[in-house]
C-alpha cells in the first residue's frame, strides 16, 4: 500500500516518519512487526496513502472536485483536500484518534448483507439483545454494519436469518466502533482536540454524522461525534447524486467504495 508514492513524494514520507516516530514506508510496504492491523497505525498509514494519492492526482491534472467526503477515517483526508487543515496537523489528529480508539476493548462488529437499513433495525428493535447494538456504517441499501457486545452480535444473528439476510458475517475487529461504546473515546477525542484549529473549508465535505455538508462553526464537535456514530454513507452518496453530482472518483488504495455507489445508483434507478 502507498508502493511508488513514498519516493514520489518524499517531503510528505519525512514529515510522516517525522510526526509518528517510525518508518511509515516499512509499515506500508514491510510491516516487520506485523502492527499494519493495529487502529492505532492502521489509521496514519491509511491517512498518509489517501493523502498522497490524492496530490499524485493534483500534481498530475485532474480536476478540482466539487465535493469531498470521506469513509469514517477518509473524512479526514476529505478535510485535507478541503484545505481544513495543512497535511501534519490532519496526520496529528489522526495519529491521536487512533491511539484514543485502539485503548477501547471489548465487543465488535458484524456485516449484515441483504436487508435494507430501515429493516435491520426493525429487526435489532425486536429483542432485548439486539437493543444492545447500534448500526455502525449505513454503507448502501444492501450492506450495513452493526456494533456492540459479542455475544448479543452472536444472539441476533438467528433473528437476521428469519428475517431474510443473505449473509452475516462477523467483521474482525478490536471494538465496536462507531457505536455508544465509542462514547468514551468520542468524548477523550473531543478533548483532545479542543486547541486545533481548523480553517474554513474550500470546498464542501460531507460529513459522516450527518451525511450533509459541514457547518463551518461545528467542524471540531462534528469530527469528534463521528467516533461515537453512526457513518451515513449512503445518505451521504444520496446527497450528491440528488446535488447533480455524476462523476464520482475513489482516492486510495482499493475500490471498496466504488462498488457501494454502484450498488447504491442501482437500486436508486430501480426505485
Amino acid at each position: 500500500m502507498g508502493g511508488e508514492l513514498f519516493s514520489r513524494f518524499p517531503d510528505w514520507t519525512a514529515a510522516a516518519d517525522d510526526g509518528l516516530g517510525y518508518s511509515i514506508r516499512e509499515l506500508c510496504l514491510d510491516d516487520p512487526r506485523g502492527e499494519l492491523g493495529l487502529t492505532q497505525f492502521t489509521q496514519p498509514a491509511l491517512f498518509v496513502v489517501n493523502a498522497l494519492t490524492a496530490r499524485a492526482k493534483q500534481e498530475d491534472g485532474e480536476a478540482a472536485p466539487a465535493f469531498v467526503a470521506g469513509h469514517s477515517l477518509g473524512e479526514f483526508n476529505a478535510l485535507l483536500a478541503a484545505g481544513v487543515f495543512d497535511f501534519a496537523a490532519g496526520l496529528a489528529l489522526v495519529k491521536r484518534r487512533g491511539e484514543i480508539m485502539s485503548a477501547v476493548r471489548g465487543g465488535g462488529m458484524a456485516a449484515v448483507i441483504g436487508l435494507e437499513p430501515a429493516r435491520i433495525e426493525e429487526v435489532l428493535a425486536s429483542t432485548e439483545e439486539g437493543r444492545r447494538l447500534d448500526v455502525a456504517n449505513f454503507n448502501s441499501f444492501d450492506q450495513t454494519v452493526i456494533a456492540g457486545p459479542k455475544d448479543d452480535l452472536a444472539a441476533v444473528k438467528s433473528s437476521f436469518e428469519a428475517a431474510g439476510v443473505r449473509a452475516y458475517i462477523p467483521l474482525n475487529v478490536s471494538a465496536p466502533f462507531h457505536s455508544r461504546y465509542m462514547r468514551e473515546a468520542m468524548e477523550t477525542y473531543s478533548s483532545a482536540i479542543d486547541a486545533v484549529r481548523f480553517s474554513a473549508a474550500a470546498i464542501p465535505v460531507i460529513s459522516n454524522v450527518t451525511g450533509r455538508p459541514y457547518d463551518a462553526s461545528a467542524i471540531r464537535d462534528t469530527l469528534a461525534r463521528q467516533i461515537g456514530h453512526s457513518v451515513r454513507w449512503l445518505d451521504s452518496m444520496r446527497f450528491l447524486i440528488d446535488a447533480g453530482v455524476d462523476t464520482f472518483v475513489e482516492v486510495g488504495p482499493g475500490t471498496v467504495l466504488a462498488k457501494l455507489l454502484v450498488q447504491i445508483r442501482k437500486r436508486l434507478k430501480s426505485q
